[in-house]
């Protein structure tokens, strides 16, 4: 019988989730989806430049399950960029540790704590905001997770 899958951590929601190759329309492209946690390793392990134990300590897993994460997301990064498929990143077993808020009239992005509400943009205090995290499923979740 197979262990339980458990919750991993990502900081926060990705900026983007969905890319595409320039010129192609996106009804004649495969779809490869990358999981958010597969996109966590990549931040983690690619852009930030942490080693594999640092990594699974900020995602709260095993050296080896992320060693085994981000040979996945590798691969399917690969074959995005050498095939040319529309790449979406979604779903996965995870919990964000904060959030993003897009403001839909000025463009202001800016962080805050899962679980901490904001009514306007601190920049131009429109009420037309985007909440990144709430785009992926995920809000209540994880803030209930930080209370534990």
């Amino acid at each position: 019988m197979p262990r339980l899958k458990k919750d991993k951590i990502v900081h926060s929601p990705p900026l983007f989730a969905v890319y595409k190759p320039a010129g192609i329309r996106r009804s004649s492209l495969q779809r490869l989806c990358l999981a958010l946690d597969e996109y966590e390793a990549i931040r983690l392990a690619d852009y930030l430049g942490m080693d594999h134990a640092e990594a699974a300590l900020e995602m709260e897993i095993s050296r080896s399950t992320f060693s085994r994460l981000i040979e996945k997301a590798r691969q399917k990064t690969a074959r995005f960029l050498i095939e040319g498929k529309e790449l979406c990143i979604e779903g996965g077993k995870i919990h964000f540790r904060d959030n993003i808020i897009r403001c839909l009239d000025c463009g202001h992005m800016f962080n805050i704590g899962m679980g901490k509400a904001v009514s306007q943009c601190p920049e131009c205090h429109s009420e037309n905001l985007l909440n990144l995290a709430g785009g992926f499923g995920h809000g209540r979740c994880c803030t209930e997770r930080e209370a534990q």
